[in-house]
């Protein structure tokens, strides 16, 4: 039997799934989470073999709860569901050690077969994630992603600066290369032309 944590911001699938996973498979759904906080809460309190988390949630999201989880408990096995893997996202995650990525759209049946491989020490990449995520223009560092992601949030120079344990002129350093990169004249124009082209 594998045990699972389910999270998702969305009801209606995250529902769905903890009803099919254990028909489909042994599977024991042990909680379910609809944003990326009470996610990482849930898995520390349950300890599951695999957790199921959805890559954009409100609040925390995938990636941040990921990493908080990794911290606290650095051999969690976890599965990303997602509809759109944007390369540096992909990269991201792979480098905070998510085993396994399966689009939103697949078959109860093929989520437990992706568990269950994942749960016995191997890794799953949906081919339709991983072709989308080949295709990386991204001209950004991860730096640089992460400084204009916190700015489409509308946070200040010195919010930024605290929120990613950065100096001011580092996170100036890091909006001025992405305005350049982007050829656009303010960092929030920066943001969005990043956005629009899914860099993050």
């Amino acid at each position: 039997m594998t045990t699972v944590v389910l999270a998702d911001d969305e009801a209606l699938l995250r529902k769905a799934l903890a009803s099919l996973l254990p028909l489909e498979g042994e599977i024991t759904v042990l909680a379910e989470a609809e944003e990326g906080e009470a996610a990482v809460q849930a898995t520390l309190r349950h300890r599951p073999d695999v957790l199921v988390i959805d890559l954009e949630m409100p609040g925390v999201d995938g990636l941040g709860a990921v990493a908080e989880i990794r911290r606290a408990r650095p051999e969690q096995v976890i599965l990303m569901l997602t509809r759109h893997a944007r390369p540096g996202v992909l990269r991201k995650a792979l480098k905070l050690g998510v085993q396994g990525f399966v689009s939103k759209s697949a078959e109860p049946a093929h989520i437990v077969s992706v568990i269950e491989t994942l749960h016995a020490g191997r890794r799953w990449i949906d081919p339709d994630v991983s072709a989308l995520a080949i295709v990386d223009d991204c001209p950004l560092t991860d730096r640089e992603i992460d400084v204009l992601r916190v700015t489409g949030e509308g946070y200040s120079v010195a919010d930024i600066a605290t929120r990613l344990h950065l100096a001011e002129g580092t996170v100036r350093n890091y909006l001025s290369n992405a305005m350049q990169k982007t050829q656009t004249r303010t960092r929030h124009d920066a943001a969005r032309y990043a956005r629009e082209h899914d860099w993050f």
